[in-house]
């Protein structure tokens, strides 16, 4: 019986310990926040005739892409399947997801805020000006991913 309990305990630190390997190479557990701010970012854009500016077009590339990235991590996360797949350096995959969302929403953020203006089109300004701030909330959240990856992935290569 001891045996038994003991290798339970092992299982459930083993358990532990790789779900919290994952949490720190995929920068953290905030795929739900992002999910559901970059679902606002590009349905705030796509319910307007964004098809008609360019800028849009580019906002709205970063903001769909990103967002089902991060539904495919989140979804890796959830059904445990990094534990499955060791040869992939998870830490590494994290820091590079997270870096280039920063840096792209960054750009798309600075862009859809630029190009919100009241002279474009009136109906539109509210839904623009909407996207435009939940552009930057999602890029902030990016960069703290980006930061908990990059920790990660330094104590990751320190070992």
């Amino acid at each position: 019986m001891d045996e038994c309990t003991s290798n339970i305990q092992k299982y459930t630190m083993i358990t532990q310990d790789n779900k919290l390997k994952a949490e720190l190479s995929l920068g953290g557990n905030w795929e739900d926040e992002l999910k559901i701010l970059g679902l606002l970012v590009w349905t705030l854009i796509a319910g307007t005739e964004y098809f008609l500016y360019p800028a849009f077009g580019w906002v709205m590339f970063v903001a769909v892409f990103y967002w089902v990235l991060t539904v495919f991590f989140l979804i890796i996360y959830m059904t445990m399947t990094y534990t499955r797949i060791p040869q992939v350096p998870w830490t590494t995959v994290g820091l590079c997801f997270n870096g280039s969302a920063f840096l792209l929403y960054l750009i798309a953020a600075i862009v859809d805020a630029s190009s919100v203006t009241k002279e474009l089109d009136s109906h539109n300004y509210n839904s623009w000006a909407a996207s435009s701030f939940f552009a930057f909330v999602v890029t902030s959240c990016y960069a703290g991913n980006t930061y908990f990856s990059f920790i990660s992935w330094q104590s990751r290569t320190l070992q």
